[in-house]
């Protein structure tokens, strides 16, 4: 009976040290199917534009939530470059190749305020993603517009909760802007970048 005992517990060993090992390449695998790409995105800039005035990009951005009678989605402008994350030597240093090249195809901006308040459709707007296709090329930059502010934002608390209030009231915001992408090995690169947005009824434009 010793025998007997003995030999399960030696085969459930062997069973469970077999076990641990399927995982453990499992595991490995995974992580070489999902590495991390050799090259990474620098956000250079990030500007906004109020739809009132799509023309003047600022560092800093006033949204007017009603502009004669009517609402505007706000811009923004971003500036995007590549980078290794193996930098190589000062005498030898390592360049992004075509492989390295990223294509960012989407985006998603979130809104936050420095006092903690951040309950969305409350205290801040909704966050939402957005379609965004841009290539940063190896060696260069890329630059592209998308919507900072969407329109539906302003129709909706608390920004509505602004109008007429002739900048009397005024919601300081941080807007987070986060760039999904994949380079064209098909590793996953995401970057993000931040913008300050003033939410008021400000003054129409003559």
């Amino acid at each position: 009976m010793d025998l007997t005992f003995g030999t399960f517990i030696g085969r459930a060993a062997r069973a469970a040290l077999v076990g641990a090992v399927a995982v453990a390449a499992s595991s490995c695998g995974e992580v070489a199917r999902t590495g991390q790409s050799p090259a990474f995105v620098i956000i250079d800039s990030i500007q906004g534009a109020s739809g009132a005035n799509p023309g003047a990009f600022a560092s800093v951005l006033p949204s007017d939530v009603v502009t004669n009678g009517t609402v505007f989605n706000d811009l923004g402008q971003v500036t995007m470059r590549l980078a290794m994350r193996n930098p190589g030597t000062p005498s030898n240093p390592t360049s992004p190749s075509t492989l390295n090249e990223v294509t960012i195809t989407r985006y998603r901006v979130t809104y936050r305020r420095s006092d903690g308040r951040n309950t969305q459709g409350v205290d801040v707007p909704y966050g939402f993603d957005g379609a965004f296709t841009v290539t940063i090329p190896a060696g260069g930059s890329a630059g592209a517009g998308f919507d900072l502010v969407r329109v539906q934002a302003k129709l909706e608390p608390p920004l509505r909760n602004l109008r007429g209030s002739g900048a009397q009231i005024i919601i300081s915001t941080i807007a987070d802007v986060t760039f999904y992408g994949s380079d064209q090995a098909g590793n996953e690169v995401t970057v993000t970048g931040s913008i300050g947005v003033n939410f008021s009824d400000f003054a129409d434009p003559s």
